[in-house]
């Protein structure tokens, strides 16, 4: 057959166990059917030190200009890997890097496979994570105290007085804009209508009242002004509460909404809401910003047991699914920007194919883990019956 073409999108290449299926999904999965149209960028941790990590910032400019991409897992080395991988620095994420540069809405939506029931009972539809991804606890400015400081805020003229140690402690500066917060409220709105969904929000106004508090006013501003009447006409709702209860309202609910967070908030609740849906290994995660760019990527990290296992010479049942998704993702929005419906229609068949596989029993070890009398194949196997039924 002939091959699908395509026009370019934005390839970013990550680190070792999701690297290693990368490069599996490529050649077993895509190549074979489609032309493969990208501008590689490699993020995986090694090459980020040699170009003291201007390479994942030229990935970010590149998303802008090309629109699509779509990115393998990555390390955020901490003391411990710098010293594995003879590091310069300790480099920030690249996850965060790109999200400030784009300024975007992270919206993660777990993958429901046949035979695969939530562990939350009440849980019918799935339930999406809109993760604000500016700014807050991934910028921050931190330090310790070695002894007794005075700790101050200074904003312009103003000045407040954080805390008077007494002894060693730590510090933790975190910000955010009006800008950025009112983008991620538009998207959310615009998002959930797109969807059918209600959208909820929730943070912490009661104690963080100018912070939070900041986050709860714009959203209900931009609710009222822009988005109100549209959502009464679509038979959908917006709902704010504190995120405490909306924890619980989660828990007990039947799924089938937007729940849009702030950053750290959404980092966290996006891996509790994949975990309980089936497994870690099984979220969609786009990154999607108000002038129409999207950057697609697993949800979940570079499995670093396993590549442990892969390097002295073992198989592994590592679950590739969300990182095929993210292809999918990719290659599905590339052909609905530029009217190519063989190119939509393809991603779409293979994600019917994944879980045409997985309906017959074919899963890797962690579903196969949650199936009585099933026995997990390695990833290679299971990449291989997806192709059979593409």
């Amino acid at each position: 057959m002939a091959r699908i073409k395509m026009n370019p999108i934005v390839e970013m290449d990550g680190d070792e166990m999701t690297r290693v299926i990368w490069s599996m999904i490529k050649e077993i999965l895509l190549e074979p059917f489609v032309e493969l149209n990208t501008e590689y960028y490699d993020l995986g941790l090694v090459h980020r030190d040699e170009t003291d990590d201007r390479v994942t910032h030229d990935a970010a400019a590149a998303i802008k200009r090309l629109r699509v991409g779509v990115k393998c897992a990555t390390i955020t080395p901490n003391a411990q890997r710098v010293e594995e991988y003879g590091l310069r620095r300790m480099y920030k994420s690249p996850n965060g890097t790109i999200r400030d540069a784009l300024d975007g809405t992270i919206f993660r939506t777990p993958i429901t496979a046949p035979g695969i029931e939530p562990i939350v009972r009440p849980w019918k539809k799935p339930i999406t994570v809109a993760r604000h991804s500016y700014g807050d606890i991934y910028s921050a400015a931190e330090f310790r105290a070695s002894g007794s400081c005075t700790a101050e805020l200074i904003c312009g003229d103003e000045r407040k007085t954080v805390c008077e140690f007494r002894g060693p402690g730590i510090l933790l500066g975190q910000y955010n804009n009006d800008e950025s917060i009112e983008r991620f409220a538009r998207t959310c709105f615009g998002y959930a209508l797109e969807r059918g969904e209600d959208l909820w929000f929730s943070c912490k106004d009661t104690i963080a009242k100018v912070y939070d508090g900041t986050f709860r006013a714009i959203f209900e501003r931009v609710y009222r002004d822009e988005f109100e009447s549209r959502y009464r006409s679509a038979g959908i709702s917006y709902f704010y509460t504190l995120i405490d209860d909306a924890v619980a309202r989660v828990m007990r609910s039947e799924g089938g909404f937007v729940w849009a967070l702030k950053n750290y908030d959404g980092d966290v609740m996006s891996d509790m809401i994949s975990a309980a849906f089936g497994a870690m290994s099984m979220m969609t995660s786009v990154l999607v910003t108000p002038d129409g760019c999207f950057e697609y990527e697993a949800a979940h990290g570079t499995v670093t047991r396993h590549y442990y296992k892969w390097r002295q010479g073992e198989k592994t049942s590592t679950n590739p699914i969300a990182t095929i998704y993210a292809w999918t993702g990719a290659l599905h929005k590339r052909g609905e920007l530029d009217g190519n419906a063989d190119l939509s229609l393809f991603a779409r068949k293979l994600e019917d194919a994944c879980m045409g596989a997985v309906a017959d029993n074919v899963m890797t070890g962690d579903l196969a883990a949650l199936r009585s009398g099933v026995t997990g194949v390695d990833t290679a196997a299971f990449l291989e019956a997806v192709r059979d039924r593409l």
